[in-house]
């Protein structure tokens, strides 16, 4: 389980990727105050960290660094449209992340090709596993 410390983080980072198109759309700002409410981050401290730059914090976890990516992913896909400015982003961030290009990219192909981009944790999980193959 993230420390407070690294909930927080994880929230500014999302943060700053549903800005950076320039804008936050109130269906991407929903989705941040669910993520939000899941981590057990008040509605005050959350409406907070629009206002705040506090220092980035690594996630250890190589399973939790996936399962970030994979919110970023929902995310960029919340408001309905697809910024180049946010597909740049988030395979930068893949890779800032460490995590396996072909990988990222395979998520982010499933996402698009889908009505929703939603993908079963089974599936999820198994591109994780095929990973450290």
């Amino acid at each position: 389980m993230p420390t407070y410390e690294e909930k927080i983080s994880l929230l500014l980072e999302m943060i700053a990727f549903a800005t950076i198109d320039g804008s936050l759309h109130k269906k991407e700002y929903m989705f941040l105050s669910i993520v939000a409410d899941e981590l057990k981050i008040t509605k005050e401290v959350f409406d907070d960290l629009f206002h705040q730059e506090l220092p980035f914090i690594v996630i250890k976890s190589e399973f939790e660094r996936f399962h970030q990516f994979y919110r970023l992913a929902l995310l960029m896909h919340c408001d309905g449209v697809l910024h180049p400015k946010e597909e740049i982003a988030i395979q930068q961030i893949g890779i800032d992340m460490g995590l396996n290009p072909i990988v990222t990219n395979r998520i982010l192909k499933m996402m698009k090709k889908t009505q929703s981009p939603v993908i079963e944790a089974e599936v999820l999980l198994g591109i994780f596993k095929e990973q450290h193959n």
